[in-house]
């Protein structure tokens, strides 16, 4: 029964390290189908250059393209690391939980990239409204200088040609901005379509009026900027709690007590890991809740 059971392990290990490697294989056929490409795409445009620069054109092209492959599916690397381990450990309980862990790597990664794509676009509303009063002041007319500023800034997004459209042809600017705002990050076109209805109706000066509000925006990102750095310390806590087990499981190893096969194939083992497991990932909850509690206030 014993052999039985270890057999089964062994061959649910070896499974995952077939997986595994059928993953890296598809990574470099993509990679390789990347190069292919490339040297097609670039084949005709860099006819009259020298050799090296054609080649330097062509694996920086492959190395966007692979970029933007790994970019995408780098909640699958939990499958790889958690193959390794289950070798280790002998054990198919690792692979388990890292495809488990799949899902939620990738949902934390996109939450990541929504954050940075909302902090980008609210640099560029600011920029914007610069770009906007600049144009202004140099003699242009408003419906002009917010064409010219949109399409170098790229602010407006998804809404641009709905707000250039009532710029160009007389709509209502402010209620078009006003739906722009509700993008994500974009919350300063609102403040853009006050004072362009303002300007409108009571004649007041918008480049002005756009000076504040550039003002008072950037004055608003640069204090997030300094919380966000008097908080990189309690992020850095955060870090060392999440990697303190392994850590600690790495010392193990080193030392000889085999802390793999303690935790995967023993009764005590398996609890004390459900217990650990369950009380690290509520304290890592805990604390990233008062960090971000502490950005949102």
């Amino acid at each position: 029964m014993v052999t039985a059971d270890l057999v089964s392990v062994r061959a649910v290990a070896e499974g995952a390290a077939v997986f595994c490697a059928g993953l890296a294989l598809w990574w470099i056929v993509e990679w390789r189908r990347g190069t292919a490409r490339a040297r097609v795409v670039l084949a005709g445009a860099a006819v009259d250059e020298p050799g090296e620069r054609d080649e330097g054109r062509v694996w920086a092209a492959v190395g966007a393209r692979w970029w933007a492959v790994v970019r995408g599916r780098r909640a699958w690397l939990c499958l790889p690391v958690a193959g390794v381990v289950a070798l280790l450990g002998g054990s198919p309980l690792p692979l388990l939980a890292g495809a488990a862990a799949v899902p939620l790597v990738a949902r934390r990664l996109k939450a990541a990239e929504r954050r940075k794509e909302r902090e980008a676009r609210a640099g560029r509303v600011v920029a914007l409204c610069g770009a906007i009063s600049g144009e202004l002041r140099a003699g242009w007319q408003p419906a002009q200088a917010l064409a010219y500023a949109a399409r170098q800034t790229g602010a407006l997004g998804d809404e641009e040609a709905v707000v250039l459209a009532a710029a160009r042809f007389g709509g209502d600017v402010p209620e078009a901005l006003r739906r722009a705002a509700g993008q994500d990050g974009a919350d300063g076109l609102a403040g853009l379509a006050a004072c362009w209805q303002v300007a409108v109706d009571g004649g007041a000066g918008l480049a002005a009026g756009l000076d504040r509000l550039e003002a008072a925006l950037r004055d608003h990102h640069e204090q997030r900027d300094r919380l966000r750095a008097e908080l990189a310390g309690a992020w850095a806590t955060v870090t060392v709690l999440a990697v303190l087990p392994a850590a600690g499981l790495a010392l193990g190893a080193a030392l000889g007590a085999d802390p793999l096969r303690v935790l995967l194939h023993t009764p005590a083992g398996l609890g004390c890991l459900v217990v650990g497991g369950a009380l690290e990932a509520a304290g890592l909850w805990w604390a990233a809740r008062i960090v971000r509690g502490g950005e949102r206030a």
